[in-house]
């Protein structure tokens, strides 16, 4: 009986890499995980049993999809780089649990995906080490779809982390933190340097779970208004939020209106955005909701 090794080792993973004549694409952001630890720390994030299941995205030669087939009773990986599907089938042949599809998760119906591939287990968690030039993009699908997903865990740019995890009053805090934090509770796992990789990153990378919200935890009237909302306080970050809201919403009208409306929601016309937390952002959207901006 021979002994498997683990694909997450400097050696093992040159010696697929080169068997097949993989090259990097640096336009896929392809950075294969080496490091077992590291491993070990995001499956270990995802709460996995046998009873669950996993989706993984951009699963390169099946470092993260072999521990994850380990633990979880279903992984489905979608892979949109061709060149590694016969990798991915030779490699995780152990695993019949795994299904590689072959696609690019930005254009997959997911929630037809999950009802196919996930029938059978009790929850599932999104698993990955994610291109970076994609990351948002591919969380804020995963998040605004609102599939059944009990967690998000995912390698990702240390600073696009940092700002998902981000408090009121800091550099940090945006409009990416508050999209996220509506729909999950995010929390920093751990951060990774650069020498776990093949090829190197140029960036300092990092772990965070995002913890799916079954409800949010604030009330909006109309959800596509508030974020627009958000993204309009956020425009300028230096301006007040009552000159972002002002170039937006009432751009012909005098300050007099917006300040009232601001009163209302007890907010402070010179306030910056990046001091307002979601519960004053719902509040403010709801406001402006009332006297029908979101239908100008």
């Amino acid at each position: 009986m021979t002994i498997r090794e683990d694909i997450a080792t400097p050696r093992r993973t040159k010696e697929i890499i080169q068997r097949h004549g993989f090259s990097f694409k640096k336009s896929l952001g392809q950075n294969f995980l080496i490091d077992q630890n590291i491993l070990g720390k995001i499956v270990s994030a995802a709460g996995l049993d046998k009873t669950k299941g996993a989706l993984e995205i951009g699963p390169g030669i099946g470092a993260l999809t072999e521990r994850l087939a380990e633990e979880a009773g279903k992984v489905t990986a979608v892979e949109i780089d061709q060149r590694l599907l016969p990798i991915l089938e030779e490699v995780l042949e152990p695993f019949p649990h795994v299904q590689v599809v072959h696609g690019d998760v930005l254009k997959l119906d997911l929630k037809e995906l999950f009802a196919r591939q996930f029938s059978a287990v009790n929850g599932v968690s999104v698993v990955a080490n994610l291109p970076y030039y994609v990351t948002t993009p591919i969380l804020m699908k995963l998040l605004e779809e609102k599939l059944p997903l009990e967690n998000i865990v995912v390698m990702i740019q240390k600073e696009v982390a940092e700002r998902m995890a981000a408090s009121p009053g800091g550099k940090e805090y945006g409009s990416l933190s508050i999209a996220v934090q509506y729909y999950s509770e995010p929390e920093l796992v751990c951060t990774v340097p650069h020498s776990v990789f093949i090829p190197q990153p140029n960036v300092e990378s990092a772990v965070i779970r995002l913890k799916v919200r079954k409800q949010p935890p604030v009330q909006v009237e109309d959800e596509a208004f508030f974020f627009e909302v958000v993204q309009a306080s956020f425009a300028q970050r230096r301006k007040t939020i009552s000159n972002n809201l002002k170039s937006r919403f009432f751009p012909k009208e005098g300050r007099e209106r917006l300040e009232a409306l601001l009163g209302e929601a007890d907010i402070a016309p010179s306030r910056r955005a990046e001091t307002l937390d979601l519960h004053e952002f719902a509040k403010l959207s709801n406001m402006l909701v009332q006297f029908g901006l979101n239908e100008a």
